[in-house]
């Protein structure tokens, strides 16, 4: 469910989570993002993480921490929500992101 909800977002590409409680979408951020987290003196990932921390409340790790190749930006969530709310989670993913592409498009 979660690999399919992020699979189903404009700019968004993740490879199938089968057996662990991590996924690593990678997110293609647009030029207007990228210039807005140079601005505010953060890498892009970092910017992206934190705007959708400070909107939904999920959590989640930039993937420059884990040595992602230069110019390409990544996260990694935990996926914990129990079954029953896991819909829960990807709809308010799928409000943040397309919310932030809107915004700096």
């Amino acid at each position: 469910m979660v690999t399919d909800g992020f699979n189903s977002l404009e700019g968004v590409t993740c490879t199938v989570t089968q057996g662990a409680m991590y996924s690593f979408p990678q997110i293609l951020l647009p030029p207007k993002a990228i210039a807005a987290a140079k601005a505010a003196g953060k890498a892009p990932d970092v910017f992206y993480c934190l705007e959708l921390l400070e909107a939904t409340g999920i959590s989640t790790v930039p993937g420059s921490g884990f040595g992602q190749s230069e110019g390409t930006f990544h996260l990694r969530t935990t996926i914990l929500p129990r079954e029953e709310r896991m819909a829960e989670f990807v709809q308010k993913f799928r409000d943040f992101h397309e919310s932030f592409m809107e915004q700096y498009a």
